[in-house]
């Protein structure tokens, strides 16, 4: 987005290597493929397997390129930021999915799929113009994400413990 953003309109706060048609044709390629994957239960999760390696890296790089070049330890920092927060933000989307995949019907996964999309073209959107409002956003929503993340876990863990001591012929009742 952030890519195109720049080719449509020139914006100085966004890396010109963003708005290359290489870069743009290979985030075109990847958001095809998490557009549609993203749909699908089981292979959505899949997909955020593989893209554990791709989406910190990429997060990271984007850190660097918006921070400059990574000659000084506040712009080296800025890099690792990127890359955390793209790692963090990664896994509250590859944890709600995999408990989203946990309810038989398909509704939910594309419902949730859907509103991710909506989200992240808003959020970046906004931040080219309002990047710190934007980021704090992200901020909000990406601690929020972690919380909920925390219980889910916690109640995930609760029933798999409970259904592992019922008994089976009971529990199949």
């Amino acid at each position: 987005m952030l890519g195109i953003a720049d080719k449509v309109n020139n914006f100085s706060q966004i890396p010109d290597v963003l708005a290359r048609w290489d870069v743009l044709t290979v985030a075109g390629f990847l958001f095809s493929m998490e557009f549609i994957a993203d749909k699908i239960p089981y292979i959505d999760s899949t997909w955020d397997a593989i893209s554990t390696a791709i989406r910190p890296t990429v997060g990271a790089v984007i850190g660097v390129l918006l921070a400059g070049d990574a000659s000084s330890l506040d712009q080296a920092v800025l890099g690792v930021v990127g890359g955390g927060t793209a790692l963090l933000s990664h896994l509250v989307k590859a944890g709600s999915r995999l408990a989203i995949n946990s309810s038989p019907e398909p509704v939910t996964n594309i419902g949730a799929s859907l509103a991710e999309d909506v989200a992240v073209l808003a959020v970046v959107a906004f931040a080219i113009n309002n990047p710190e409002a934007a980021a704090a956003i992200a901020g909000v929503a990406l601690a929020l994400g972690l919380i909920m993340l925390f219980f889910l876990a916690k109640v995930i863990r609760r029933g798999w413990r409970r259904w592992k001591k019922k008994d089976p012929i009971t529990a199949s009742l």
